[in-house]
Order: structure tokens, then C-alpha cells, then sequence
């Protein structure tokens, strides 16, 4: 180029390849990794930065590591000094991360320049780990104090100029349960890393690193541009709303999740005050989630919106306009030491629903109706005899999302702040003392109205040995609301079936189960659209 002027055409092709590169790293990852977590229910997230820690591109993964992961990067900007061959890993909530069993892993890309090697950018990614130590397998605990949730890495080097650092390996091997699958997975995020360092160094030689740091900036500022105009579509005013978990696992009491959103010309503000106080248990949520949380509907909104088309990138322009206000030592913005496993999954899942709920009063025909409000998280954990070893487990189960104008819900699927697979059958067979007697769609228990609610989804799991399940479920006392008449979604269920007789669970808290014991998660539906004719 003569110059560094803008070019729609070049803009387009910049956007792609760098959104290749995140994904060709999430292929990478997900292919060499060792747990069912990451390999089958691609429970992972990739992403690419540039030298301010500004979010160029991610691939199409996590929704919740959205808006969190810059937050990561930033913080190990702050606290590391990057040489080239570095990778810095973390997984601490107050330092960008989300929960401790999501491990971050941050590379700096160098690339050559007159005067030696200069930072370019970084890539990252970050990957739930099936057990991180903790007082349970699976370290997803109704806990009281983070402490009781796992081991809390803060940015280390786990590679350092292209070795191993193999005291930091060593120590987080011997905080889990399964440090063999532990091992695979973490060699798997550093090889994600290898290659998304190599990819973009290739693109700043081919294209020049100037044209290449150009073009990063005008994505920045295109997406940027669509979200001010999304602002500028809706009608200035404030919109309030307010939901509730059922609770924090510890107490009884429903746990409200306030927010007013004030929308004024081509920007917004989203203030959450009035917001519970972060609690005992273990729903709290940190700022990265909450931001992830308000990045991603204004995300989902901007690509709805008429006019826009729906490839809008996702980086960090989209909150340029955004303002977010969460108060300190609240639910939304907890500190330490609050326990906050729940609040990565559950919480932000209810942020996602009050954030529409206010939002549905501004733009009434873009807004669907709560889905099933939960990721239904379960982790089983014990003594595997036929494989000599221990075994710990983690999943999350679909359910129904809500309807929306002119159409109905979507049954037996994850939505909003989730966006991973089911583990096939005959994988978590192979892989675990489990047998699966029932997976199937849980008929009837979307919301009705005009359009309906999607239904959830019923899965029973057979234990072959003595296991200890903890789970972290919502929408158990609380229903999905239903939107302009449409009826809520029905409420999810936990069962215990012991000797062929049913017991009820608790939403959250932990179970010990004998060999042959069956738990059936029953997950909600989602909620109506519209008043049945």
C-alpha cells in the first residue's frame, strides 16, 4: 500500500483472516486436548489482542469469556514483562479471569523490526479444566471463600523463552485430582498459543506489520460504529428491570440482579446499583463477568439490528459506547475473598436475562423471552477401580430458550452465556464410571404463548462406583419469564432415584452417591412470546 488510507474491501479480508487465526487456534486446542470438557463439549474459548490489550478477533466459542478475556491480558500486561517464547498463564476471578477453573493462557507475538524484535500483539486462550483442586472433584463447590474453590494462579510464567517452566507445571499438577489429564490439556492451550503466534506473525510479514496494526484499529472502530448505531436505532429513555437467583446455595433467600439502562443518542449506560450484595455462597460474579454479560447482548442486538448484517466482529469496539456501572462488593462486581464458581455460569446467565428484560421495553421486536436461565452445572467425582485412578467430570446441560416475536423457541439446546456442546454418550461412557439411561427432550416444558418456549431436556446418569456429585443449578425455584403475554417456562428439576424410588435434590449443594444411583438433571424450558390466540 502507498498508503494507510481506509478500504471497506480490505477491512473485510483483515477481518476474516484474523478471525482464521483464532479459530485455526481453537481447532489446535481442541484436537490435542486430553479431557471430554475440552475435546467434546469444546468448552474453550480463542482470541487475538493487539499491544494495548484491545480484543481484535475471537473465534465463535464461549460467549462468557467475550468481554473477560481482554481484562486477563490487561492485568498480565500489567504485572509481567513478555519476552518473545513466553506464555503467562492465570486464573485468578480478581485478575481478569472468571473462576478458577477457567486457566487463561496469554502469548506475546514478536515480529522483526530494525531495531530488534518488537511486541505486536498477544493471543490467548482460556479452557475449562475439569478439576482445579478445591473441597470437591470438579471444583464447581457451594463453597464459602474462594479458597475452598481450587488452586488461584495469578500471571505466571508457565512458559518462559520457549521452555517449560516446569516448577510452575509441577505445582499446579499437584493441587488436582487428575494432573495426567490436567497435563494434556494445559500442553494443548500452550500448542493453541504456538500456533496463533506463528499465524500472525506470517500475516504482519505478507502484509506488512503497519497495514496489519491499521487494519486492527479500523475493525476496532467499525464495530465500534455498528454498535452507536445500534444505540442510536433504539428510543432514549431508561429502562429498568429487575430478576432473581433462587439463591446462593448457603441461604434461602432470592438474590436480586437489578439493573436500569440508559440509552441517549448513540450511547448507553448500564448501571447495575441496587444489585444485591455478593453473597456467601458461591453465585458471585466478578466484573469480567458482568462485562462479558453486557457485551454480549449489545453484541447480539447489534447483529439483529435492521440494517446490520449479522458477521459484526466481535472485539472490544462493541463496548466503546457502553458505560457499565457495578457497584463494588455486589453480586455483579464481588471481591475478595467471595467464592464465585456459580457466578461464571449461573450469574452471568441471569445478568443476560435481566439486561433483556430492560432492553424488551426499548426494542420489543428484537428481544426473545428468557431461556431456560442456567447452565445446570453438574460435577461428578470419586474412585474410578477399573482404571486404578481418580476421575472428576463437569458438565452443563441445554435446556429451552425463550420465544421471540413471529417465532418459537428452540428446544433441548445451551443458549446466551454458554456455547458448548453435549459430551456424546458413548464418550462419557468410555471415559467414566457412567451409564446413560435417559437423554431426551423434556416435552412440554416450554412456556406457552402466541409462539412457545423451547423445551429442556431430561439426562439421567447411572454412577458404577461410589461419586460425589455437587451441582449448581438455577431456575429450580424461579421460572423463565415469558415476554407481551407468553407464559414462563417450566422450572428445572434435580432428582435422586435410588432403588428405583425418586427423591428431590436441592438447587445447589453436594450428594454422595452409592454404586448404581441414578441423578436426573431436568432442565427448564423457556418462556412464551406473545398471548395465546
Amino acid at each position: 500500500m502507498s498508503s494507510l488510507s481506509f478500504d471497506p474491501i480490505r477491512l473485510e479480508v483483515f477481518k476474516h483472516l484474523f478471525a482464521s487465526i483464532a479459530e485455526e487456534m481453537g481447532e489446535a486446542l481442541r484436537k490435542s486436548s486430553y479431557s471430554p470438557n475440552i475435546k467434546e463439549r469444546r468448552d474453550y474459548s480463542c482470541a487475538l489482542f493487539d499491544a494495548q490489550a484491545n480484543m481484535i478477533a475471537q473465534a465463535a466459542h464461549i460467549p462468557v469469556h467475550l468481554g473477560s478475556m481482554p481484562l486477563s491480558v490487561g492485568q498480565a500486561i500489567r504485572e509481567i514483562s513478555f519476552n518473545p517464547g513466553d506464555a503467562v498463564a492465570l486464573n485468578d476471578p480478581f485478575r481478569g479471569g472468571t473462576h478458577l477453573p477457567d486457566i487463561t493462557l496469554i502469548s506475546p507475538v514478536f515480529i522483526e523490526a530494525d531495531d530488534g524484535q518488537r511486541l505486536f500483539g498477544f493471543v490467548a486462550n482460556r479452557a475449562h479444566h475439569s478439576d482445579v483442586g478445591g473441597m470437591t472433584p470438579g471444583s464447581m463447590p457451594v463453597a464459602r471463600e474462594i479458597f475452598q474453590e481450587g488452586l488461584i494462579i495469578p500471571p505466571v510464567k508457565l512458559v518462559e523463552r520457549g521452555q517449560v517452566n516446569q516448577g510452575v507445571m509441577d505445582l499446579i499438577l499437584s493441587n488436582v485430582r487428575t494432573p495426567q489429564e490436567r497435563s494434556g490439556d494445559l500442553w494443548a492451550q500452550i500448542a493453541a498459543n504456538h500456533r496463533g503466534v506463528a499465524r500472525l506473525q506470517e500475516m504482519a510479514a505478507q502484509y506488512g506489520p503497519a497495514e496489519a496494526a491499521h487494519y486492527m484499529r479500523e475493525l476496532l472502530a467499525y464495530t465500534e460504529r455498528m454498535t452507536r448505531h445500534l444505540l442510536e436505532s433504539l428510543p432514549d429513555g431508561v429502562y429498568r428491570f429487575t430478576d432473581h437467583l433462587d439463591d446462593d446455595g448457603v441461604g434461602d433467600a432470592p438474590v436480586p440482579i437489578t439493573v436500569a439502562i440508559t440509552i441517549g443518542g448513540d450511547e448507553a449506560t448500564v448501571d447495575f446499583t441496587g444489585s444485591a450484595r455478593q453473597q456467601r455462597g458461591s453465585l458471585n460474579a466478578v466484573y469480567a463477568i458482568t462485562l462479558s454479560a453486557v457485551f454480549y447482548v449489545f453484541r447480539c442486538l447489534t447483529g439483529a439490528s435492521a440494517g446490520i448484517g449479522l458477521d459484526v466482529p466481535n472485539n472490544s469496539g462493541c463496548l466503546a459506547p457502553i458505560r457499565v456501572i457495578a457497584p463494588e462488593g455486589t453480586v455483579v462486581n464481588a471481591t475478595r475473598p467471595a467464592p464465585v464458581a456459580g457466578g461464571n455460569v449461573e450469574t452471568s446467565q441471569r445478568i443476560v436475562d435481566v439486561l433483556l428484560g430492560a432492553l424488551a421495553q426499548a426494542c420489543p421486536d428484537r428481544v426473545p423471552a428468557a431461556s431456560q436461565g442456567t447452565m445446570n452445572n453438574i460435577t461428578l467425582g470419586g474412585w474410578d477401580a477399573e482404571r486404578g485412578g481418580p476421575f472428576a467430570y463437569y458438565e452443563t446441560i441445554g435446556g429451552g430458550t425463550g420465544a421471540r416475536p413471529g417465532q418459537d423457541g428452540a428446544s433441548a439446546i445451551h443458549s446466551h452465556m454458554t456455547n458448548t456442546l453435549n459430551t456424546p454418550v458413548e464418550a462419557l461412557e468410555y471415559a467414566y464410571p457412567f451409564r446413560i439411561l435417559r437423554y431426551e427432550v423434556r416435552r412440554g416444558s416450554g412456556g406457552a404463548g402466541r409462539y412457545r418456549g423451547g423445551d429442556g431436556i431430561r439426562r439421567d446418569i447411572q454412577v458404577l462406583t461410589e461419586t460425589q456429585v455437587s451441582l449448581i443449578t438455577e431456575r429450580r425455584r424461579g421460572s423463565p419469564y415469558g415476554l407481551d403475554g407468553g407464559e414462563a417456562g417450566a422450572r428445572g428439576e434435580n432428582v435422586l432415584i435410588r432403588g428405583g424410588a425418586e427423591s428431590p435434590l436441592p438447587g445447589k449443594g453436594t450428594v454422595y452417591l452409592q454404586e448404581d444411583d441414578v441423578i436426573s438433571i431436568r432442565t427448564p424450558g423457556g418462556g412464551g412470546h406473545g398471548a395465546a390466540d
